[in-house]
């Protein structure tokens, strides 16, 4: 146990030089039987809470819009460029009214954008491809997929050179995506000099940002070896959290009822969360919690957490007028400060954001 615990102390010395990152995702299964075992084909009904935190150092202003089937959208505004008409339709978080960083879609298909900073995207296989923006990458799979092993196939041809906007006085945006469908399965989608890096799984709860996945689940093999009920990691470093998260996750009772299980996944969250304007003297790039959400994938609801505002909010898409030539529906989240529950009905009819798809 004194070897175990000499080499934890070094592995947290060694994650505590690193830079903090952003962001943390955590999938929760609820109401299996004696006979189930979580988290695998066996409970393609259960129910399952995908809820993420958003950490950044600076505000990332982010609003909800709901898009109905049957729109015509383009993933840049180059002439060299995809195409596409949405078959389904969909709830998105866009940051700066420009950029969709995740969103869940009627056939309870959630994907979340989680910062990656060892991310690169293209090589010169992908020089000649057509342009695919951020801004809309998670649009085009969501508008276009119902499963996990759909979005698979429709990004592992890799046919496309992504192009994305700066932020933050010249941040690159450097992501990887968790995508989980109804039935548990789970992918994350990793570029890596060029190359998409595809993991799939019915066990794959947690995700967070660097290293990539095969290095962070060595790390987490390790921790399961130490025990977390003897000890977990404390910091808010991306290892660290994923730890936490994932030992949670498999710890917890798993209830059938939405409202509990909601409040479980939020406990969890919040553990792993960085507390707002947390800061670090010498780490200036620390970056604290600014908003959470949570993907309801059996029953369609989005609920949304800025941590500045009163109340938990949600949009239920069994409400929402998905028809195409239905409205673009809007919920300015700086706008209700003091707003909670079923907002569904108050979001506003407007025009379809403008992406940002690149400087």
């Amino acid at each position: 146990m004194k070897r175990l615990l000499v080499l934890a102390l070094a592995i947290a010395g060694f994650f505590a030089i690193q830079k903090a990152d952003a962001c943390s995702r955590v999938v929760y299964e609820g109401d299996t039987t004696e006979t189930e075992v979580p988290n695998t084909p066996q409970t393609p009904n259960a129910l399952r809470i995908v809820g993420r935190s958003l950490d950044w150092k600076t505000p990332i202003p982010t609003n909800l819009f709901v898009y109905p089937r049957g729109m015509k959208k383009k993933s840049n505004d180059k002439g060299k460029c995809i195409e596409w008409t949405s078959k389904y339709g969909s709830v998105y978080a866009v940051s700066y009214n420009s950029g969709i960083t995740e969103g869940l879609n009627e056939k309870g298909l959630s994907i979340n954008g989680l910062f990656c900073k060892g991310t690169v995207y293209n090589s010169e296989r992908q020089a000649d491809k057509p342009y695919m923006s951020l801004a809309v990458f998670v649009a085009w799979m969501l508008d276009q997929c119902a499963t996990t092993q759909e979005v698979i196939d429709l990004v592992k041809a890799q046919d496309f050179h992504i192009t994305g906007a700066t932020f933050d006085g010249g941040t690159v945006s450097t992501l990887h995506w968790g995508v989980t469908d109804p039935s548990g399965d789970t992918a994350l989608l990793e570029f890596h000099d060029g190359q998409l890096n595809i993991y799939q799984g019915f066990d794959m709860p947690v995700l967070t940002n660097d290293p990539t996945w095969p290095q962070m689940n060595a790390i987490n093999d390790y921790w399961q070896k130490v025990g977390g009920a003897n000890m977990l990691p404390g910091t808010v470093k991306s290892p660290d959290r994923f730890v936490r998260g994932y030992f949670f996750d498999h710890n917890v009772q798993h209830v059938s009822d939405r409202n509990v299980a909601l409040a479980i996944v939020r406990s969890i969250l919040a553990n792993v969360s960085v507390p707002y304007l947390y800061t670090v003297d010498s780490d200036p790039n620390v970056s604290s919690t600014q908003w959470r959400s949570f993907s309801n994938l059996r029953d369609r609801l989005y609920y949304f957490d800025v941590v500045t505002n009163l109340g938990l909010v949600y949009v239920d898409l069994s409400k929402c007028d998905l028809n195409p030539g239905a409205s673009v529906l809007y919920w300015d989240t700086t706008a209700h400060p003091e707003a909670v529950g079923d907002i569904t009905a108050q979001m506003e009819k407007v025009p379809p954001f403008t992406p940002m798809y690149s400087n």
